[in-house]
């Protein structure tokens, strides 16, 4: 595929002390740089992954997604050109400001900015992280995955598909559509939630160390509705995740363990079993609200549902060979 990983996210906030302690402790972001009026962290030999921009807003500021070679920058702007989407050119200084050498810049049909860029500048000192983890699955499978909210699933879904090329991984329609994408092995680096709002429902971020989520869960549980989903496991993706509540009031799933599928045999499928097998809790609904996922959680319990074999779990599968 063209596009080839989720390579940067930005996010508006004017809460950037808040974000410096969040990324940096809980998530275990290196802070790379707090100069002007933003901030920047690491993940990993990249220069930036995350952006926070000091202005009001609170909410997604741009996507930034990394291709596999400089002449896709032309084929992606000439087939949005004629879908019918405007187009830009990053100019010079913003390619700088994102550290990358060359970069597209243009909006989905919900207003959402979207960077697709080439070449990501790799820093000259190595990552340390904000506390002590063994670092971020990251490389080919890109930062991690973003999910956003949108007034309609369905009407999103051509875009997605069948301008930009992301190949659908699964969908649900109940209680709300839900469709997750794939740019790579990764089970999905995309997804939308047609809840009818805008605006970003979370990022997620993979550790290699399922103590490292377990750390972050227990920072996170120090801070006054620091957790928004309690620890639980995806029956999609099979990852092991809390979410935490960020400053701006919207997720970051803190995971390990996601499945990786092989995109040139995966078939996309719905799923009704519900999002998760066990756990996340979701502690910011009201209890009505809570109380669809529970049941679905329950039903799962009750038909004995869970991830498959080790054999069919990479993760699991590397360790043990591994020993």
């Amino acid at each position: 595929m063209p596009i080839q990983s989720l390579g940067y996210l930005g996010v508006r906030s004017d809460r950037t002390d808040d974000w410096k302690q969040f990324a940096s402790k809980v998530l275990a972001m290196q802070l790379a740089d707090h100069g002007g009026r933003q901030l920047s962290f690491r993940m990993d030999d990249l220069v930036q992954r995350l952006v926070i921009s000091d202005e009001p807003g609170e909410t997604l500021a741009f996507i930034g997604w990394e291709l596999s070679q400089k002449s896709d920058l032309q084929d992606y702007a000439a087939r949005l050109d004629n879908a019918g989407h405007k187009v830009g050119q990053g100019s010079r200084e913003l390619a700088d400001r994102r550290f990358v050498e060359d970069l597209i810049v243009f909006h989905d049909p919900a207003g959402n900015r979207i960077e697709l860029v080439w070449n990501p500048q790799k820093a000259e000192d190595p990552f340390t992280p904000g506390r002590p983890i063994d670092g971020f699955k990251t490389g080919p499978l890109g930062m991690g995955h973003a999910v956003l909210h949108v007034p309609d699933a369905t009407a999103l879904l051509p875009f997605y598909r069948d301008v930009l090329g992301f190949a659908v991984s699964d969908y649900g329609l109940k209680p709300v559509p839900l469709y997750f994408f794939h740019v790579n092995g990764r089970h999905h680096s995309f997804a939308i939630v047609g809840s009818g709002n805008s605006g970003f429902h979370h990022f997620m971020v993979e550790y290699h160390n399922l103590d490292d989520v377990g750390q972050g869960y227990d920072l996170a549980c120090q801070e006054e509705d620091g957790v928004a989903y309690t620890l639980g496991r995806h029956t999609n993706d099979y990852m092991t995740s809390f979410y935490a509540n960020s400053p701006s009031g919207f997720f970051v799933e803190n995971g390990w363990g996601g499945r990786v599928i092989d995109p040139a045999t995966w078939e996309p499928h719905e799923t009704k079993c519900g999002p998760s097998f066990w756990g996340h809790d979701r502690l910011y609904l009201s209890e009505s609200g809570r109380e669809p996922f529970v049941d679905m959680r329950l039903k799962a319990a009750e038909d004995g549902l869970r991830a498959p074999p080790v054999v069919d779990c990479p993760w699991l599968y590397e360790t043990r060979g591994r020993g």
